[in-house]
This record gives structure tokens, C-alpha cells and sequence, in this order.
């Protein structure tokens, strides 16, 4: 008969898929190899196991509690932890708090300020939940922990949510609540609660979440997320967002992103310079609650003084980065640029340059000859469908058939790309040509252009088109 101890040396356990073993009872022997294999079993860091070898125990109890609990083998009882947090009292049940790395920690902390021995206590912790019933488990003392809360944005509404969903895995949300139990899924380190309300998150964008929840991917780094609203706003801050007063709180560095994005939807180059200087005259007068019309915001930046244009005074030197982004040169209206020089807005350097372009596409018979790259040069277009349209169909939205310039050149050779997106649950969806280079005539088949074909069931569908070269000869005449 083999001492006790002996027995317990000799109890091993495979730790990787070298066949590496290691002795339950010696968390780190100095085999790095082994160690490392461990955590990737557990899924635990491994820098953060070299810093505290006990974090395997907490990993270990973490996961047997997740199993019980899939297995219902955890049987409800008495409270046997009292949780003291946002000036209340919680009644929580071991086995159902490990669910949080947080919870987890604060409970193994008091549970060795108990005892001279913690590793025993887990051991011990361990032993309980591998026994097959409720009688067979020794007594659990009850413990009582403390945790504070110092982020504005978790509720005692939404900590009692996250609490809740230890319990139960499907805890009824609303998207009012969402960002505050995302806030305590963060705290309690609970990663399932936590990667729901991301998902709930971004199938909830609108003009009044989108700068709260990008704000709060940005504060919890969830990546995730704060592409989701960066993806959104793309598709969705000229045609929607645009239009509300909601348009105010998206913020600049978000604002700067996506109109660096190719992947931006417009009508067109003047519909974005509209929603741009509406969203400046929204920062700059607070008071305004509505909507105002456009000629407004026209009166408002012709009222400064006309020695300097507005981004060359203080007001104005941040903003410039944004309307750099602006393909200013797309404007070809001779009444949207009278209202530009007429609002004294841009530099005198940026008007000049765009009429020279201008002016050098009429020599050059409409081609652009200074556009050199397609994806941040090119002239964008785009048509939004909100219902399906048949090619049978009388009726076609009076846009889509607004004619505009054209060239009275026997043929053309046009550098375009054809783009459309639409959201289907919860997912982008992107249809999209490649470059194409064509040359265009007057009879077919060179008359018509690529045909994009999307099979989606997606509402609404933006549809973009990106024109490396266009025709400013009938605007002219």
C-alpha cells in the first residue's frame, strides 16, 4: 500500500498534443513547453499564468462550474455569497459566479484570507464540484465580497441584468439597457453576456445609438463593434443621417474615418459637402434643435469676415482634414460652385484648383487628365433603392433618369467601377465589378455599360459608381 502522498505524486495528467504530462498538484514546474499547452487547453494567457501560476486554478474551476451547469448537475440551494456593490446587497450562488472572471477572483481572494493554506481551499473548491450529488459535498462557508463600480454607464438596472444572466442564458434585453449591461459584462469579465451585447449592439444602429455605441467599442476596445458602426455610417450619413439632428453627435475622428472610407455612399460630390457643412454648422451652434434649411447654413458662413475664408481662421484650421477628403473637382454645377466662392468657406488655393481642372478637362475634350487613382479621385455617384425594382416597372425613380452632361465625342474611353451593398441580418453584403476600362460610343453594344448582377434579399440597396472620367462640355454651353 502506497502513502497518500505517493499516490498523488503518481496521478498524472496529458496537458498537450505532444503528450506532455504534468502533476495536477504542481501548477509550475519550470516546463515551459508543458505550461504553454496547458493554457491553450484552459484558454488562459499564458504571460499572465507566468506572472500568477494560481490563475490555472481559476481556470480550471471556471471551466468544471461552465460543464455543470450545461449538465444541470449544479442543484439551486441557499445564497452562499453575499456580493456588496452599488450600495446594495446581491445574494449569488458559488457555482453560478465563476461564470465571471471577476466574481471568480474576489471570491478565491476571500476564500485564502480564510486559510493558511488557499491552494488547499481550491483543491478543496475543486473536489466539491466533482462530487456526484449535493449530499456528498462538503459545507461551503459562506463569503461575503465587495466590488466597486467607478463607470458612469453601469446601472443598478443593468449590473442586476448582468447578475441575472449567471442564472439564466437568455436574459430578455432592451436596446436602452444594452450599453449599461455591456458596461457590467466588462467589469465582471463576462465574456458570453459581454459578446451578446455586442451582437445586439451592432444589429441596433441608428442616427440616435450610432455615437454612443462607438463610443463605448472605443472605451472596451471591442473592434467588432466599432467597425459596425464605422460600416454603417459609410452607407448611411449621407442619405439618413444627414438629415436629422442627430447628425451633431457623430464624432470628428469617426466622421474623418469614414470619409477617408472608399467604401462612402453619396448621390453625389455636392450631397456630401452639404451633410459636411451641416454637421459644422451643428458643432458650432448648439442651441439649434431642428433641422435647418440649407440656405440658412449658406447665410450662417457668409456672416464671417471676409478677409480670411473660414478654414483659414482659428475656427475652421481643425476642420480642414475633413474637407480635404471632399473630391471638390466632382462639383461641376455652375450654380453649386457660385454657392461655394459665395459663402467664402474654402481657401481661394482650392477654388483656383478646381477650376484649373476644370478648365483643363474642357481642352482635354472632358477627360480628367488629373485623376490618377480611381479609388480617391474618382467622381462618385450613387442611387439608394428602399423597394425591389423590375425591369418591368413603369415607374423609376426620377433621379435614377435625370439627364446630366454628356459628350458629344464618337467615342470615350471611361475608367469606372460599379458598386452595391445592402445589410442582411446583421451583415453586409457587397456586390461589386472590378476596375473597368471601356471604351463608350453612340450604338451598341459600346453605348451601354458593365451590368452588375446582385441576387440579395436585402431593403434598402445603395448602389454606387465610381467615373474616372466625365464630360463637362454641356454644362459649359
Amino acid at each position: 500500500m502506497l502513502h497518500p502522498w505517493y499516490r498523488g505524486r503518481l496521478e498524472r495528467r496529458m496537458v498537450g498534443s505532444t503528450n506532455r504530462w504534468r502533476f495536477p498538484r504542481e501548477p509550475f514546474s519550470g516546463d515551459l513547453l508543458g505550461l504553454s499547452q496547458m493554457c491553450k487547453a484552459l484558454n488562459v494567457d499564458f504571460e499572465e499564468v507566468l506572472k500568477d501560476p494560481d490563475r490555472l486554478y481559476v481556470s480550471q474551476i471556471q471551466k468544471i462550474f461552465s460543464r455543470n451547469l450545461k449538465n444541470k448537475t449544479i442543484q439551486s440551494r441557499e445564497a452562499d455569497v453575499i456580493l456588496k456593490c452599488l450600495g446594495s446587497t446581491w445574494e449569488l450562488h458559488q457555482p453560478h459566479l465563476f461564470q465571471s472572471e471577476t466574481l471568480a477572483k474576489l471570491y478565491l481572494m476571500a476564500l485564502s484570507q480564510g486559510t493558511t493554506s488557499p491552494k488547499k481551499e481550491l483543491e478543496r473548491l475543486l473536489q466539491a464540484q466533482l462530487c456526484g450529488s449535493v449530499q456528498e459535498r462538503p459545507p461551503i462557508k459562506k463569503m461575503i465580497i465587495s466590488l466597486k463600480i467607478n463607470d458612469p454607464l453601469v446601472t443598478k438596472v443593468a449590473f442586476a441584468t448582468a447578475l441575472k444572466s449567471l442564472y439564466l442564458s437568455e436574459v430578455e434585453m432592451n436596446m436602452d439597457d444594452v450599453l449599461g449591461v455591456l458596461a457590467s459584462a466588462h467589469i465582471l469579465q463576462f465574456s458570453s453576456l459581454f459578446q451578446r451585447c455586442v451582437a445586439m449592439m451592432m444589429n441596433g444602429l441608428t442616427p440616435t445609438t450610432i455615437k454612443s455605441f462607438y463610443v463605448a467599442g472605443c472605451k472596451y476596445k471591442e473592434e467588432q463593434l466599432t467597425t459596425a458602426c464605422e460600416k454603417w455610417l459609410e452607407m448611411n450619413l449621407v442619405p439618413l443621417v444627414g438629415r436629422q439632428i442627430h447628425l451633431r453627435k457623430i464624432p470628428q475622428e469617426l466622421l474623418h474615418r469614414v470619409l477617408r472610407s472608399p467604401r462612402l455612399f453619396t448621390f453625389n460630390e455636392f450631397h456630401l459637402l452639404k451633410t459636411l457643412l451641416l454637421w459644422v454648422f451643428l458643432q458650432l451652434n448648439h442651441r439649434i434643435q431642428t433641422v435647418p434649411v440649407h440656405e440658412t447654413v449658406l447665410a450662417f458662413f457668409n456672416s464671417f469676415p471676409k478677409k480670411y475664408s473660414f478654414l483659414d481662421q482659428d475656427t475652421g484650421q481643425s476642420l480642414v482634414p475633413l474637407f480635404l477628403c471632399v473630391r471638390l473637382h466632382g462639383i461641376i454645377k455652375g450654380k453649386n460652385l457660385e454657392e461655394l466662392r459665395h459663402i467664402n468657406f474654402f481657401p481661394e488655393s482650392w477654388l483656383i484648383r478646381v477650376t484649373a481642372n476644370h478648365y483643363h478637362a474642357l481642352e482635354s475634350g472632358g477627360d480628367m487628365v488629373h485623376v490618377k487613382d480611381l479609388t480617391t479621385q474618382a467622381m462618385r455617384f450613387g442611387l439608394l433603392f428602399n423597394q425591389r425594382v423590375r425591369h418591368t416597372d413603369l415607374e423609376f425613380p426620377s433621379s435614377v433618369c435625370k439627364h446630366g452632361p454628356v459628350s458629344l465625342r464618337a467615342e470615350r474611353l471611361v475608367k469606372y467601377e460599379i458598386r452595391a451593398q445592402t445589410l442582411v441580418d446583421g451583415k453586409w453584403q457587397e456586390f461589386r465589378t472590378n476596375q473597368i476600362t471601356q471604351k463608350f460610343g453612340f450604338v451598341k453594344p459600346s453605348c451601354k455599360s458593365h451590368a452588375l448582377k446582385i441576387q440579395t434579399v436585402g431593403i434598402p440597396i445603395y448602389i454606387a459608381l465610381e467615373d474616372g472620367c466625365h464630360s463637362f462640355s454641356s454644362h459649359q454651353q
